[in-house]
């Protein structure tokens, strides 16, 4: 009976090495979520700059990558060129400004320029709250209809984009 009393800890112990030894090797920007095959949820948010107030129905009409981005955000300044460069391609970009300062958000997009065609003001992260946001740099793809059809964690660098992201938005662009 002794025995078996000492084993317990043991095998307890055990399984939770398993599990966290399994963890080592799950790519991380692979968070799943809830949303993928729903619409982006309903928002009315002012735009980064200002001059008009956006919704989800904004995201209607041709595919996006739905980016959530902020000044904080270390990451993002690192992603920043290549979006710079996809938007130059014709890559249609949605920002997603995330519980940040507007005026810090437009003085970096005149110092780094702006990829977005749209941009959205989340200075109190409501939009990302509904969307699941863990942080940033996220982005979704989104189809022409407005429905969630991919989630990307992390910094879009050249590989990410031509590996991962770049087939997935070629084939919504190429619906019908």
């Amino acid at each position: 009976m002794k025995r078996l009393v000492l084993l317990i800890p043991l095998a307890i112990f055990l399984g939770v090495a398993v599990f966290l030894y399994s963890g080592l090797f799950k790519d991380p920007s692979l968070l799943p979520s809830a949303l993928i095959g729903k619409p982006v949820p309903a928002f009315s948010l002012p735009s980064v700059q200002g001059d008009k107030t956006l919704t989800q129905a904004d995201l209607q009409g041709q595919p996006a990558l739905l980016n959530v981005w902020a000044t904080w955000c270390i990451s993002c300044r690192v992603e920043h060129p290549v979006l710079n460069k996809l938007a130059g391609q014709g890559v249609r970009i949605v920002g997603v400004n995330y519980k940040d300062d507007n005026a810090a958000a437009l003085k970096w997009l005149q110092e780094f320029h702006n990829p977005y065609q749209l941009n959205i003001n989340d200075a109190q992260g409501s939009l990302g709250l509904d969307l699941g946001v863990y942080g940033a740099p996220e982005t979704y793809l989104v189809d022409r209809k407005g429905v969630i059809r991919d989630k990307y964690v992390g910094v879009i660098d050249e590989t990410v984009w031509r590996e991962k992201l770049a087939p997935a938005y070629q084939a919504l662009v190429d619906e019908q």
